[in-house]
């Protein structure tokens, strides 16, 4: 019996010692105003809301106004709002938050401190801060195809791309979307569908929810007499809503529009247009994107044309995604013979690329 309680001490002293490890892999404490306190890793801080990494509950959330100490052994970068910013270890001393790094010591009160980031989110801030122009690029693919043999042949395409490259500053968007479809009955090949849509967009950043923008579109549409649409404009935005599952811009501006149709036809003029851009997180694996611009004819009074678009994006796996796009074009003064209204919906597999 003695012989098994000498090795029953060492045992008892090593699992103490894994808690102590536990604790400080752990080391960080945030003391709220009504008493709680949350035990974890200080991930950031954004000038409202502090964001901390638990072992129990994951990422939490807390008003930076609520926070009464803090308190963190691992490094973190902090930024005040005369741009001064040290790493180090946090503490909390007479009401101030104290960093100290190496040979050098910061002190403020807590309404001066705008910024805190963890090493892995300094890092991403950073790389966020002057990237090449090829870096931080992240968007989706999609290729759908449907067919059928028999009596009837037919044989639909469909392929679609979204890409962004955003940083701190700025964003640039580019899109592309295909229709291609024939049908073969009675020894007869005739074409269904064919439409090509695409563009890109870059928008500036003026302030959190202030943006400038500027964007050149194309477009082909056999069915519509359309041989190719030029547009190029520009104008200002402004994030009206802006949560962590989703944002809503409305925008406004103006642009010049080249229109060649082969009826033939050619039409320049000058619009004005407004309009959203929404998006949405409604499960952790499904995403919804809406965009909407009415243009309206400055040369022609009354003539207006209306760009609509839908997305709705499921993850399968890690980077496969199911996808379903809907984009309408309405011309309220189409080509003698062509209706106003072309609608194009695609559905398919996609794969996802970037961050």
């Amino acid at each position: 019996m003695r012989h098994y309680g000498f090795h029953k001490a060492p045992i008892a002293g090593a699992a103490v010692l894994a808690w102590l490890c536990l604790s400080v892999a752990w080391a960080g404490q945030v003391v709220m105003k009504n008493g709680d306190r949350v035990t974890g890793t200080v991930i950031k801080q954004d000038g409202k809301t502090i964001t901390i990494k638990t072992e129990s509950f994951g990422v939490v959330s807390a008003p930076w106004d609520q926070v009464v100490s803090i308190q963190s052994d691992q490094p973190v970068t902090v930024v005040l709002k005369d741009g001064k910013s040290l790493q180090g270890s946090l503490s909390t001393v007479d009401g101030k938050v104290v960093v100290t790094g190496q040979g050098a010591k910061l002190e403020a009160a807590p309404a001066e401190v705008t910024a805190m980031r963890s090493v892995d989110e300094q890092k991403a801030y950073e790389r966020m801060l002057a990237p090449g122009l090829l870096e931080l690029w992240s968007g989706e693919g999609t290729l759908g195809l449907a067919g059928s043999a028999g009596n009837a042949e037919t044989l639909t395409f469909t392929t679609g791309l979204t890409a962004a490259r955003t940083t701190n500053k700025d964003k640039i968007s580019l899109y592309f979307n295909a229709i291609k479809s024939s049908a073969l009955i009675g020894g007869v090949d005739s074409a269904t569908a064919q439409a090509v849509r695409g563009g890109i967009r870059y928008d500036r950043n003026v302030s959190s929810r202030f943006f400038a923008s500027a964007f050149n579109d194309y477009e082909y549409d056999k069915f519509q007499s359309l041989d190719l649409r030029f547009v190029a404009g520009g104008g200002f935005g402004w994030q009206a809503v802006k949560g962590p599952r989703g944002v809503l811009s409305v925008v406004g501006g103006a642009d010049y529009n080249h229109s060649s149709f082969s009826t033939p036809l050619t039409r320049s003029i000058a619009e004005a247009y407004w309009g959203d851009d929404y998006s949405l997180k409604l499960t952790k694996a499904t995403s919804l994107v809406q965009s909407m611009r009415m243009f309206d004819d400055l040369t022609a009074s009354g003539d207006y044309r209306v760009n609509f678009d839908v997305g709705l994006s499921t993850k399968l796996l890690k980077r496969i995604t199911w996808n379903l796009s809907l984009s309408d074009r309405y011309l309220s003064d189409p080509v003698p013979g062509r209706k106003t209204n072309d609608f194009l919906y695609t559905t398919g597999v996609g794969l996802t690329f970037g961050k």
